[in-house]
């Protein structure tokens, strides 16, 4: 597959180094809402959880010292060094996120002599898992902020839960609308956010200035060899300060490095900091207050419009979940890694701003189910990072083998640096194993069955194909059996969709064999989705000749993009080949499959899965954008 020269597949730096301060300014601003919504709202339940969660320690000034340096040097190490560093140089043209890295390891993959299914194992895998974030998140960031009226008044208390479910059902019922008219507030926001959470720790600070000590890496070493292997569980609670950290990967496409290192560096990390100091001086002053340590930085008048600010907040970081699922289901769909589903374009201008309904719907459901089993956010946060901390290590193993094989690193420097990193991932990967019992199963769970579908989707597609080409003729066999035959000719345009670059498609072969006629002009059309975010305009069509009114025609699409096959065949005209696609007619196959065991491929069960959501994926007439009117499906049974 062509991706384009290194140069220009490695480093989507141009942009930023033309791009003038102003700009940076803005799409820093832009970026606190998309990118750092969910890390930005972690200090509201994050500390808290070491002290008053499920494996609470004593609230001693030496552990809250030691707590606070290693929340200290995991943002640091993991965010600072890992994804800010390093792992945000792997982009694909610029798109970041798990998919994209899978993307951007394929040219060389087979190349390297390694297992292709384990490395694309891997990486579905880490992608599944972040639909079982996607529906925590919002969960515990949004009951965790109301919660704050607890703070406010016990009175209030009866009336968390249900608020909290409202806010869920607006903001999912808010998705169909698409998020362009409020996108330019979500930066504002939580710009206001991260100086408030600032100074409300600066006023923390100032009760117990010898905090600031804890960047001092021996306080963390003092902590574990204080408490020895029970130390170990707190990293659990710890690792919810870096939670969001694949949301600085995963969104880099829409804003470039440099606007998202800016505005980590100069205000994110700082607010973050100066908060979680904040919070552990109040512990050390009043123990009291552990059970709402940020909550409690507030003063009393100023709680109400605290819990509306924290609440406006996470409704942001639950927004860019959100957003970052539709994403990757249109990755996934993209790259045959999912059923197709109907992809609703919110924004003409922005084509990352899509509404995906069987989505939505279905993260609504269980988000708001995870409230009402969870029902706080204590509970929540012991299934809150099983699915992340799972996710970074499969980010790190990947990005070795990018070090190593597509920068040609030297594989001991890429070992030491992917070691540094797994040591941190490994730690709180082992760490947040020790949630599964209290609810960690559920992130888990989620991830399998998202898994076996994208993985029974991806093999069934692979097996189906395999069958439907031991039905097709060589190209010129056919055209040799057009010529010796002379079938009638009728005016217009017949395109046949297929799947297939070469050969002549079962679907005409099926047509012609019925009917006994062909149009005077017909085209094989093939859409083809590259391993690369977008396919410049100028690089999207082929056409070639076949001769007695047969043309071959490949349109190519990055799979950040919607493909339309209309617009396509237009354009085909400054290639030569005239089409008008509101008169010619789309010939699409309907294979009715069959689950048998005599087919080898799959086990009976994942055929029958594979059946069932083949049926129920999206017609190809609605995903390519065909006109209804001019479609004609052709039957076939298909055993599999």
């Amino acid at each position: 597959m062509n991706h384009g020269p290194a140069q220009k597949t490695d480093n989507q730096e141009t942009r930023v180094q033309e791009s003038s301060p102003r700009r940076d300014v803005a799409l820093g601003l832009a970026a606190l809402g998309v990118v750092y919504g969910d890390i930005g709202t972690s200090p509201i339940y994050a500390l808290r959880q070491c002290f008053h969660g499920t494996h609470p320690f004593a609230p001693t000034p030496e552990n809250v010292l030691g707590v606070l340096s290693l929340i200290f040097w995991a943002l640091t190490i993991t965010i600072s060094l890992k994804y800010l560093l390093f792992v945000m140089r792997a982009d694909n043209r610029g798109e970041g996120g798990i998919l994209a890295l899978l993307a951007l390891l394929a040219p060389w993959r087979v190349r390297a002599g390694l297992n292709q299914r384990v490395l694309l194992a891997l990486g579905i895998f880490g992608a599944a898992l972040l639909y079982g974030d996607g529906a925590i998140t919002p969960a515990i960031s949004v009951l965790s902020a109301i919660e704050g009226l607890e703070v406010a008044t016990p009175a209030l208390e009866q009336y968390v839960l249900p608020m909290t479910i409202l806010v869920l059902v607006l903001l999912f019922r808010f998705q169909k609308r698409g998020t362009a008219r409020v996108g330019a507030a979500f930066g504002p926001v939580m710009a206001v956010w991260f100086c408030t959470i600032a100074i409300l720790g600066v006023f923390g600070i100032v009760r117990a200035p010898h905090v600031l000590t804890a960047v001092d890496p021996r306080h963390a070493i003092a902590f574990f060899l204080g408490h020895g292997a029970g130390g170990f569980v707190i990293l659990g609670a710890v690792f919810l300060a870096v939670t969001g950290g694949e949301a600085l990967y995963a969104d880099m496409g829409q804003f470039g490095r440099r606007p998202i290192r800016v505005a980590w560096c100069r205000l994110v990390l700082p607010a973050l900091l100066l908060n979680y100091f904040g919070q552990g001086a109040l512990i050390i002053a009043e123990p009291e207050g552990v059970s709402h340590p940020f909550y409690h930085l507030a003063p009393q008048w100023a709680l109400y419009p605290l819990v509306l600010l924290a609440t406006a907040a996470t409704v942001i970081a639950s927004q860019a979940v959100i957003s970052g699922a539709f994403s990757l289901t249109r990755q996934a769909v993209q790259l045959n890694q999912c059923p197709r589903v109907r992809i609703v374009q919110t924004s003409s201008e922005e084509i990352g701003q899509i509404y995906i309904p069987s989505v939505n719907w279905l993260l609504m459901i269980v988000t708001v189910g995870l409230v009402l089993g969870f029902r706080s956010s204590d509970n929540l946060a012991s299934a809150y990072g099983v699915a992340v901390s799972t996710t970074m290590v499969i980010t790190t193993v990947l990005a070795f083998f990018v070090m190593r094989d597509r920068w040609k690193w030297s594989p001991l420097v890429a070992g030491a640096v992917a070691l540094l990193f797994l040591v941190v991932d490994l730690s709180f990967f082992a760490a947040n194993l020790l949630k599964i019992a209290s609810g960690g199963w559920f992130p888990l769970l989620a991830g399998v069955v998202v898994y076996t579908l994208m993985s029974t989707w991806y093999r069934g597609r692979a097996i189906l194909a395999q069958k439907l080409g031991a039905a097709t003729m060589a190209i010129d066999a056919f055209l040799a059996k057009i010529t010796a035959e002379s079938p009638l000719r009728v005016p217009g345009t017949a395109v046949f969709m297929t799947g297939r670059v070469s050969g002549t498609p079962p679907l005409l072969l099926h047509h012609l064999s019925h009917d006994k006629v062909l149009h005077e002009q017909v085209i094989l059309l093939t859409v083809v989705t590259q391993e690369v975010p977008r396919v410049p305009a100028g690089d999207r069509l082929e056409v070639a000749d076949l001769g007695a009114g047969l043309y071959r025609v490949r349109v190519r699409y990055g799979f950040m993009q919607s493909p339309n096959v209309p617009v396509a065949l237009r354009q085909c005209e400054a290639l030569g080949l005239r089409v008008d696609p509101d008169s010619a007619t789309f010939y699409i196959g309907r294979e009715r499959l069959i689950p048998s065991p005599k087919v080898p491929g799959m086990m009976l069960w994942r055929e029958r899965l594979f059946a069932f959501l083949w049926h129920n994926s999206l017609d190809a007439t609605a995903f390519y954008n065909i006109p209804a009117e001019r479609v004609e499906e052709l039957g076939m049974q298909v055993e599999i």
